[in-house]
């Protein structure tokens, strides 16, 4: 049964334009195929804790000696990892919360990259080597080459490194630009263009979806 881990960090329930999109995501993936299912986690209207145990950032057999982690934390951080494993797709959505990740996707991230489990160690290869990963990031400003926002975002290339290089899934993002164009004065010049880039994350969203859902893998 194909399944597509849904997650979304925006503290904004109304006007959130990256859960906008994720949103549209889902919806599509789960039209393409009568088996396929979503799973959704809303980490911000059901945060995680802040990881309590630094041995939890380890498989347990590369843990040190006498380490022993609380067993409800612990179990957690399994059940985290398991719904992880079990998605054939993952669907973060990513805005921008000064200049980085929200803390409660870190959270989750935080949890779930665990050399010897989730990433590659000296006992395990990558289980999640290949499989598609989609970044819904949305961002307030302009971050345009030439511009003072550009090499501002440190919350897409975290998770580019964490998810792609290090976790070796597939990343592909969809970005939508300027979603403060109509609520700040310094950026009213720019609504036309934000709301384009806003209906652009829309159909690459729906688009990358149909394609996923279906089962084609390569986005």
């Amino acid at each position: 049964m194909p399944t597509l881990l849904h997650l979304d960090s925006s503290a904004d329930r109304l006007t959130s334009r990256s859960r906008a999109v994720t949103a549209a995501f889902a919806s599509v993936f789960r039209r393409a195929s009568p088996e396929n299912t979503v799973v959704h986690r809303d980490l911000h209207a059901d945060p995680l804790p802040h990881l309590p145990d630094a041995s939890l950032h380890w498989a347990a057999r590369l843990r040190g000696t006498g380490t022993q982690p609380d067993p409800v934390a612990e179990e957690l951080q399994q059940r985290l990892v398991a719904e992880l494993l079990d998605a054939d797709v993952l669907l973060i959505g990513v805005p921008l919360y000064n200049y980085s990740l929200p803390s409660s996707l870190k959270a989750w991230l935080d949890h779930i990259h665990v050399p010897g489990l989730t990433a590659p160690s000296v006992i395990s290869d990558a289980p999640l080597a290949g499989r598609p990963a989609v970044l819904v990031t949305s961002r307030g400003g302009n971050y345009d080459k030439g511009t003072v926002n550009e090499g501002r975002d440190h919350a897409t290339p975290v998770l580019e490194l964490i998810l792609g290089e290090e976790m070796r899934m597939r990343v592909t993002l969809v970005t939508v630009g300027l979603t403060l164009a109509s609520s700040v004065p310094a950026l009213a010049g720019s609504t036309d263009r934000g709301e384009r880039e806003y209906g652009h994350a829309l159909r690459r969203a729906r688009a990358l979806a149909a394609q996923l859902g279906s089962g084609m893998t390569t986005p």
